[in-house]
């Protein structure tokens, strides 16, 4: 049995790895090194096997990632693109197969495909009668951004499927791949970046994460981009033996295959490959951080299965990480979202396997006292997996005696105000909730995608809206003025009528999508749903308990504890009320669901045009709810166009692809909807 401690360790990790993901997937701005993060995970992993007791649906370890940006429109996996494992060393490679030979108990030899794990972005492209139709990032794994219109300028991506020795094409295909730049390109993109007075990349992972977020596709093609394919996702047509035989049949459909792939390869080769390409990875055309082996055989895959969060037959092999020292400058304090104060350690610049580094995380207070980082101190810094940098060890003994302790603040850097650290936690916060640190944050994921969706909120109209003290909470958004929102920058009558129409358009809302924007601490968007469907209402969710949360299947002790607190809390139970009345209208299953509803069940809509008596949010919603999707795009998987007041371009193509086209006063009676 474990201890307290021991629990709490496990909170505190997994408290602290969702913070992670949100910063990173969400944010775009991670505060720790790849390494550090898969310390962190790996710690958690181990904790929860040795400790099945702490177990949670909810934990990390199930679902590396967060919800995508809200700049694009949202899609679904068919099939989760999840992530991989990582081994370390030679010996973690082995531990790999010893594990794959007990749970497939054979002791014969098994053959494996071995890859270069190139640092670049995972995609999904998805064809249709061999033409590319959609394309969309990993995002969380579960859900991806759409950049179709992004990738479409990737001149190595096949627009259409051809080959030399082309099969027959299937009539549904989802391909995936890796997208990045490679080191040349890189460097005379970087050049151009300079020329032009603008900030240069930090790395090529960077410059090819940013290139394919563009909302202007004009800026994607650009850039440099690259595309090398690496499996499948769904297909509709009978898939080889193998996973080398896989990548042989995409090749021959005209798809760019790494040429240093091995496949059918036994272990003591895999090994081989892994020390060949670790001694000449710096003579590749494009930056790797490791290797990535298969299983081979497709029947073994499918035997093997899935952990809750990775393939047991593949893992991720990362090469050691590149170290270089140089001095801490200064140990500054940023305030995140949820409060946390992070210690950034400001660097000499100095250039670690190709990239400039000039800031490492400190993570914590306890991690400073640990290693005991000084302000002035000579250090190791290294970039785990060739990508962010972290400070690994003080070199004391270069200490000159001018080296300064540091103190984490007894306030706020930013809003001045108190800040505390729980018994037991690692964190110090900022307790004043209206800091405007974590008002920025706060406004931004109340009006990201997956919560009011807010068109044209973005981030640098938000920091105005803060510091110009026209916005200071949730509700204060929906009583902003038009003549206030024009002096803002860049913000003319149109822009502020555009603004204020899409806030309008934002007020009735999911009852799920509710609840996420609200912030709570763990709660994202399938928590967020869990909730809703169990509870019905705010007011049912208001009178709950601790043990009844529980008792919901995907929701453990620490979420429902974070979920009652919440509630429970009477300046949130005020910010509630306030939404409410500022005309934000929760949309409860019973008020969307109809006997007709039923028909939508896995149906496609697509919706054109403007809606007469109900606002795009509340259409989708209708759907969702009613079990059918909407897309932004016209494919032959679309079963509906809805037909609002001058249709755009979506109409002409549905009505020359022959799709049932309805009207507004059609849509409102199939989903049962009066009104």
């Amino acid at each position: 049995m474990a201890d307290k401690k021991t629990k709490q360790r496990v909170e505190y990790l997994r408290s602290e790895l969702h913070r992670h993901n949100y910063r990173y997937y969400i944010l775009d701005d991670p505060e720790i090194s790849d390494a550090e993060y898969d310390r962190l995970i790996g710690e958690l992993i181990m904790l929860e096997n040795e400790y099945p007791e702490f177990s949670s649906p909810t934990s990390p370890t199930v679902r590396v990632g967060s919800p995508p940006l809200d700049k694009f429109e949202t899609i679904a996996h068919t099939i989760p693109m999840l992530s991989l494992d990582n081994a370390f060393s030679e010996g973690e490679i082995l531990n790999f197969e010893a594990r794959i030979k007990r749970n497939l108990k054979i002791e014969g030899q098994i053959l494996y495909t071995a890859e270069p794990k190139i640092d670049g972005i995972a995609v999904e492209l998805i064809y249709e009668d061999g033409k590319l139709v959609t394309a969309a990032t990993r995002g969380d794994g579960f859900y991806g951004e759409v950049i179709t219109e992004n990738v479409r300028t990737i001149r190595s991506v096949p627009l259409v499927l051809t080959g030399e020795n082309n099969p027959e094409i299937p009539l549904y295909l989802e391909v995936r791949g890796e997208v990045f730049i490679s080191k040349k390109a890189f460097e005379k993109l970087n050049r151009k970046q300079e020329q032009k007075g603008i900030p240069a990349f930090a790395n090529p992972r960077n410059a090819a994460a940013g290139s394919l977020r563009q909302l202007d596709s004009g800026i994607t093609a650009q850039r440099p981009l690259e595309i090398f394919f690496y499996g499948l996702g769904k297909i509709d047509t009978m898939v080889p033996e193998t996973h080398g035989q896989i990548l042989s049949m995409l090749k021959n459909m005209g798809f760019r295959i790494n040429r240093n792939i091995r496949a059918g390869i036994d272990m003591v080769q895999v090994l081989d490959y892994y020390r060949q390409l670790y001694e000449k990875r710096h003579e590749l055309e494009y930056e790797i951080d490791g290797i990535v082996v298969k299983v081979d055989n497709l029947k073994l895959q499918r035997q093997l299965g899935f952990t809750s969060k990775s393939p047991r037959w593949a893992i991720a092999c990362k090469f050691k990480a590149t170290q270089e020292t140089t001095r801490i400058l200064d140990i500054q304090v940023q305030v995140g979202r949820t409060g946390t104060l992070t210690p950034v350690a400001y660097l000499e610049p100095v250039t670690i396997a190709g990239a400039r580094v000039s800031r490492a995380t400190l993570h914590n207070e306890d991690e400073i006292k640990r290693k005991d980082i000084r302000i002035g101190d000579m250090v190791f810094v290294e970039r785990a997996g060739d990508v962010i940098p972290k400070v690994t060890k003080v070199i004391k003994s270069l200490r000159t005696g001018d080296e300064k302790v540091f103190q984490m603040p007894q306030s706020c850097p930013v809003c001045k105000s108190q800040v505390v650290r729980e018994e037991n936690e690692a964190a110090t916060r900022c307790i004043n909730a209206a800091c405007p640190a974590q008002l920025k944050e706060n406004i931004r994921h109340f009006a990201s995608t997956h919560a009011f969706d807010i068109d044209g909120l973005g981030q640098k109209l938000v920091e105005q809206l803060v510091d110009k003290n026209l916005v200071s909470s949730f509700e204060d958004l929906f009583n902003l003025q038009q003549q206030a929102l024009e002096k803002l920058d860049r913000m003319g009558p149109k822009s502020a009528k555009n603004l204020l129409d899409a806030i309008s358009e934002s007020k009735k809302i999911s009852f799920s999508k509710f609840l996420y924007a609200l912030g709570i601490r763990h709660v994202g968007t399938h928590v967020a749903k869990l909730l809703a469907n169990h509870y019905g209402t705010i007011e049912n969710l208001v009178h709950t308990t601790v043990h009844e949360l529980i008792s919901i299947d995907g929701i453990g002790p620490m979420v429902a504890k974070s979920v009652h607190h919440f509630i429970n809390a009477e300046e949130n139970k005020n910010t509630v009320e306030r939404l409410l009345e500022s005309g934000v209208k929760i949309l409860y299953d019973d008020s969307i669901h109809a006997s007709g509803s039923s028909d939508l069940n896995g149906k496609t809509f697509v919706l054109t045009g403007t809606l007469k008596n109900m606002t795009r949010n509340e259409a989708k919603a209708c759907i969702e709810n009613a079990g059918g999707k909407v897309t932004g795009s016209v494919s032959s998987n679309t079963d509906y166009i809805v037909a609002g007041d001058k249709p755009g371009s979506k109409f002409e193509k549905g009505k020359k692809a022959g799709i049932t086209i309805i009207d507004e006063e059609t849509f409102e009676k199939m989903i049962g909807k009066q009104i």
